[in-house]
């Protein structure tokens, strides 16, 4: 099915009154000069261009993602850790190798049953309420329970997932709990204190203490989940740390339910804007995949990635020395004009649409496939559940103002009715 009939919005005219973080300039329709700039104070490579995120993104040799380690020698070796998102090839490859050994294609799509059970059981919950706060209702409770479950702990322990999400993902703007353990938002000189960085550590060693003792379990007694299939892959011969497999499941709860929460909220606020998609979806379920990788372009959920350069480069007709940190904005790359006719407007026919909201290369994100299958089912059903889903004037939508994310912290909807209902 296209769209490309259908009158295309801009949504920059919403992000002040949505509370946008005003570091989010590409919310606002405003480029910048350059598409690679330093920040004098921080002493950051700011990278906002398309084709210049891309060539990072693509050559990890001269882009470490080893942040750390580019930047401060003395810090902890993460490739011993397990830790994935900060590894290079070609200890980034193996552990990569043994994680996809458990965390399959079929493994996801299996999930699908369960994602819809657990969409309806929600929305019953807020429709006998009689109203629909998206994001505690729905966009956060159904992927930290499917991802809960997949991995096989208890339900009574998700209340901590959330406060675990939330101390390395706060909703407000300031330093986040990445940062502050050295994931490269504060290596170019950024004023982390000592009680971030220690709060930081303790976050990881609670979650890795959690995550060690259920693998033990595990170990013991395997059961039918992705703890017992981690502990058990083996790639010629090797098999995951306990560091490892407990670095690798923080990861998938954390950045895994946080990236669903965001796009469900996003996709919904881009309906909101442009009622007429919404409308051809219920027509035609078949054109959601497209809305919901529009929306992943236009809000990107996760904005930034960090890289260290091992060696002088000119990128974006700058040069940058060895041993800096980038941070790669992609919300602002996925509006480069270069590439994105009409970049601010929401088009879900365009075609291609080569987004990097997952990032690109051999970091690009694990759990897309799963973000992608339950924003396409919870999606699915919430369209055609309420006819007339829209945002309550009175009471707007709410952005987190953390300005690493883009999500909405507050998203109450008005829901006219639904099929075989009477209004809610």
């Amino acid at each position: 099915m296209t769209y490309q009939s259908l009158r295309p919005l801009p949504l920059t005219a919403l992000a002040d009154r949505w509370g946008a973080p005003p570091a989010h300039f590409w919310l606002r329709g405003t480029r910048p000069e350059r598409p690679v700039t330093l920040d004098e104070q921080t002493g950051i490579w700011h990278v906002n261009g398309y084709p210049e995120v891309v060539e990072v993104f693509s050559d990890p040799v001269t882009y470490s993602s080893d942040t750390v380690r580019q930047l401060a020698p003395d810090a902890p070796d993460y490739e011993k850790n397990g830790l994935l998102t900060q590894m290079d090839p070609p200890g980034h490859r193996r552990l990569r190798q043994l994680v996809g050994r458990a965390f399959t294609p079929r493994l996801v799509a299996g999930l699908a049953p369960r994602i819809s059970a657990l969409t309806h059981e929600l929305l019953d919950r807020a429709d006998e309420r009689g109203a629909l706060e998206l994001v505690d209702d729905l966009a956060h409770p159904l992927p930290v329970t499917v991802i809960a479950e997949l991995l096989g702990v208890p339900a009574s322990d998700r209340p901590l997932f959330r406060q675990w999400s939330e101390e390395i993902f706060p909703r407000e703007q300031g330093p986040t709990a990445v940062d502050a353990a050295g994931d490269g938002g504060s290596g170019g000189g950024g004023d982390i204190g000592v009680d971030e960085v220690a709060a930081a550590l303790d976050l990881g060693r609670r979650m890795n203490e959690y995550f060690t003792e259920h693998a033990d379990d595990r170990r013991r007694h395997p059961r039918e989940d992705l703890l017992t299939l981690l502990v058990q892959a083996e790639v010629d011969g090797e098999r995951l740390s306990p560091a490892a497999l407990g670095n690798f499941a923080q990861l998938l709860l954390i950045a895994g339910h946080v990236t669903t929460t965001m796009l469900l909220g996003n996709t919904v606020l881009c309906l909101d804007t442009h009622p007429e998609y919404g409308d051809a979806v219920r027509r035609d379920p078949a054109g959601l995949p497209a809305v919901i990788e529009e929306s992943l372009r236009l809000l990107t959920p996760f904005q930034v990635f960090y890289r260290a350069t091992t060696r002088e480069v000119e990128l974006g007709g700058q040069r940058v020395p060895a041993g800096r940190a980038l941070a790669l904005w992609v919300g602002a790359a996925n509006r480069d004009e270069r590439v994105f006719f009409g970049p601010d407007d929401f088009r879900p026919g365009r075609d291609p649409n080569p987004h990097l909201a997952f990032g690109r290369g051999i970091h690009f994100c694990l759990g897309a496939p799963l973000a992608r299958l339950e924003g396409r089912i919870a999606l699915g059903i919430l369209l055609d559940r309420y006819p007339d889903l829209r945002t309550d004037p009175d009471n707007p939508p709410v952005l987190m103002g953390n300005p690493e994310l883009t999500g909405a912290r507050e998203l109450p909807l008005l829901t006219a009715g639904r099929p075989g209902r009477a209004a809610a």
